[in-house]
């Protein structure tokens, strides 16, 4: 019995043509430094915007007494005065918070856990 293949005439197979690669789908970024920088100047600058108009618009002024002193500022400017010396004395509590956290951390490093923190006497050979 012939082969079926045997029977047809023999065409020359060709390849299939590739088609076109399809575009690659980018992929999401991750934010940069550089971008977060960006971000956090963009708010500041809103920030000391709606500042700017808070002390333009409390122009009044106001006797301030504070120790033995008495003076006469702006309103707004008294309140921005109050607001930095908060923000001062929030930063020194945490700034002792941080150098606390750090000096803790060296002693746990320095010190491999399961010995002493003292050292052994030296041996002395005889």
């Amino acid at each position: 019995m012939a082969n079926p293949s045997d029977e047809s005439p023999k065409t020359p197979v060709t390849e299939p043509i590739p088609a076109a690669p399809a575009p690659a789908v980018p992929k999401k970024l991750r934010p940069t430094r550089i971008s977060g920088t960006w971000i956090a100047v963009l708010v500041a600058i809103v920030v000391l915007i709606f500042l700017l108009i808070f002390i333009l618009q409390n122009g009044g002024n106001a006797t301030i007494h504070f120790l033995w002193g008495q003076f006469s500022l702006p309103l707004g400017v008294a309140l921005l005065f109050g607001a930095i010396g908060g923000a001062l004395l929030v930063a020194v509590v945490g700034a002792a918070r941080i150098l606390q956290l750090r000096r803790q951390a060296k002693r746990t490093t320095a010190t491999p856990i399961g010995r002493p923190a003292t050292s052994s006497p030296a041996r002395r050979e005889s």
